[in-house]
């Protein structure tokens, strides 16, 4: 299951593709739009430490919504005959990615769970597959959703759950700053929604350490 081979390019690679002519992102325009936002705060983007703020901010949207340009699906796609009755579990996915209503970062873990139908899939795949959704402008719900309806879609498991847990910036810094709250989203497919002890379990197995 530990299979790390990728079908699509890594996050960084894009990053840096992105950074050609022609490539997703249009770092001129963003180049553009960052100086006017300085300009608008009332700072001067010519001073010595704004100056090459635009371009750092360019690579900054290339790197943090590459997965504006990924399509999850395929870390999915390949997966392996293995017969496994129980669940496979895995905990403390470590993501970031950006709230669309004020572009701030929310970031925290992912724990998947899922119950294999005779196929399973390489665990690093998960891992990508949250890299890729978690890369671009959405609320928390948003993405777990997608997480549990990609795995569902694509590996046909009898079920799946999915849970995260992050801590948003524009709870944290600004609007009612509240350091240290936590949001926590759930998304349950399968047997693991129709079974509450199935349910049970994956909940236990997730936070016996708590």
């Amino acid at each position: 299951m530990a299979d790390t081979s990728t079908t699509t390019p890594t996050l960084a690679e894009l990053a840096t593709a992105a950074a050609v002519a022609g490539a997703p992102v249009d770092h001129d325009r963003i180049r553009r739009a960052v100086r006017e936002i300085l300009l608008a705060v009332g700072e001067d983007p010519d001073r010595e430490g704004l100056q090459e703020t635009p371009e750092r901010v360019a690579r900054m949207y290339a790197e943090i919504f590459a997965g504006l340009h990924l399509d999850p699906a395929l870390h999915l796609q390949k997966t392996f005959t293995q017969k496994a009755d129980e669940m496979v579990i895995v905990k403390d996915i470590e993501f970031a990615s950006c709230c669309e209503h004020h572009l701030l970062p929310f970031t925290g873990k992912v724990h998947i769970g899922y119950l294999p139908d005779g196929r399973v899939v390489g665990l690093s795949k998960l891992a990508r597959t949250v890299d890729a959704v978690a890369r671009r402008p959405q609320v928390q719900e948003r993405m777990t959703e997608a997480l549990a309806d990609l795995i569902m879609n694509e590996v046909n498991p009898r079920g799946v759950a999915v849970i995260v847990e992050a801590s948003h910036s524009c709870m944290t810094i600004r609007g009612v700053r509240k350091p240290g709250s936590m949001t926590t989203t759930s998304a349950v497919r399968g047997i693991l929604k129709t079974n509450p002890a199935t349910r049970a379990e994956f909940m236990s197995l997730v936070f016996a350490d708590r």
